[in-house]
């Protein structure tokens, strides 16, 4: 089994900055993808950031990108988000997930595609 723990969230002001990381412990072997994802109450679960096992491959949601930078320490098993220039529709739980799918341009935003989950952290962000 695998365990993925989230780290970082809180509160911060509209054009703060936050880093969250998510630790992979167990059988993290055969994990491929990493990813983001985000939900904001009352709303549905969606795809914020992916990187591939080498990060040679990233995808980003278009209401994040050029701000959010994802990266992975494979050494480590840890994956991090970078989040700048934080707005107050970022808020929402962040949820770190890991997938065993290696076909990263079909399934990196899906989150069906994906085998293990985090608990998830909070961030807030105040206009």
């Amino acid at each position: 089994q695998v365990r993925l723990v989230e780290s970082g969230g809180g509160l911060v002001q509209a054009g703060g900055s936050l880093r969250l990381s998510c630790a992979a412990s167990g059988l993290t072997f055969d994990i491929d993808t990493m990813a983001w994802f985000r939900q904001a109450p009352g709303k549905e679960r969606i795809f914020v950031a992916a990187a591939s096992r080498s990060s040679s491959n990233t995808r980003y949601a278009d209401s994040v990108l050029g701000r959010f930078a994802i990266s992975r320490d494979n050494d480590k098993v840890t994956v991090t988000l970078q989040m700048n220039n934080l707005e107050p529709e970022d808020t929402a739980v962040y949820y770190c997930a890991g997938s065993t799918n290696a076909q990263f341009l079909a399934t990196a935003t899906v989150a069906s595609s994906y085998d293990y989950w985090g608990q998830g952290t909070q961030v807030t962000v105040s206009s």
